[in-house]
């Protein structure tokens, strides 16, 4: 049973670099969804096979985060990141556990892949707290080190897994989003509902032993 206590997989003393703080700098940078990075501080992210959701389904989606986003600009406070997290990350999520698309991670083959790209600099260049690889999408909570830029270690993983999985299913073409989703982590509380999400999601979708890959 996961508690707050032991959240924690790998030992350190600098709780303040660990999480957000909202009076330090942050690194914002922008594909097709701004992205945010604080130092070493842990981030929850989620990115998607290319096909997992319908088109008119991610155009309506866009159009109204959009309209969002106009009335709410950043930089946000808490409340109204949770705000956000609550009307348009839930329903992505909620999406994409309905298993739109291909779902072709529920290839054991080919999700043993995204693992292996996601525990292969473990240590090194971050540490890989929780993961879950779903049929259509990953979530991972991950530490990165200093020195480490997260967009380049994301980068790495899709471009790495990408080619195998590729490989193994004799395609072409892209396999992945372009883009992916992340949330800076607040706090020790924060942290044990990501945490706890992660663990949970297989079930929610209403997956059987088999059909993903939990880690580290």
């Amino acid at each position: 049973m996961l508690s707050p206590r032991n959240t924690m997989t790998h030992q350190d003393t600098d709780r303040s670099a660990q999480y957000f703080h909202p009076y330090r700098d942050v690194d914002i940078h922008k594909n097709r969804l701004p992205h945010w990075s604080q130092g070493t501080v842990s981030v929850f992210i989620t990115w998607r096979l290319s096909d997992s959701l319908p088109a008119t389904k991610l155009s309506q989606w866009e159009a109204e985060r959009r309209a969002w986003l106009r009335q709410f600009p950043y930089p946000w406070d808490e409340a109204t990141e949770h705000a956000y997290h609550e009307r348009f990350s839930r329903q992505m999520e909620d999406w994409l556990d309905k298993g739109y698309g291909s779902c072709m991670l529920r290839d054991h083959e080919c999700s043993a892949m995204v693992g292996s790209a996601l525990r292969h600099f473990d240590g090194h260049r971050y540490q890989l707290q929780d993961f879950v690889v779903m049929p259509n999408h990953v979530h991972v909570l991950v530490r990165p080190m200093q020195d480490y830029r997260l967009q380049d270690v994301i980068r790495s993983w899709k471009g790495y897994s990408a080619r195998c999985i590729n490989q193994h299913a004799g395609r072409k073409g892209s396999l992945w989003q372009n883009d992916y989703w992340d949330r800076l982590i607040r706090n020790r509380h924060h942290e044990w509902h990501i945490r706890k999400y992660i663990q949970n999601n297989p079930q929610k979708a209403g997956l059987k032993t088999g059909d993903y890959l939990l880690g580290p």
